[in-house]
């Protein structure tokens, strides 16, 4: 679920990987092992990851508004 909305406000910004991953200081593949959800995410990483799409952390562990319509 937090990989699935990292993505989802991701791509509602238009931004790339490659710009969040600059932003939280790891690499592209870090990045994108984050959003396919195979790495674990630290809390720490969590809250860059929120500042750099400028969203509050908890946007990224809330069930997004169409995960509860599907539950």
């Amino acid at each position: 679920m937090v990989a699935a909305n990292i993505r989802r406000l991701r791509e509602a910004r238009n931004y790339s990987q490659d710009y969040v991953a600059m932003k939280v200081n790891i690499s592209q593949n870090a990045y994108s092992k984050i959003e396919l959800g195979y790495s674990k995410i630290s809390l720490d990483r969590l809250f860059l990851i929120a500042d750099a799409l400028e969203v509050d952390y908890t946007q990224l562990i809330e069930p997004s508004s169409d995960n509860r319509m599907l539950a």
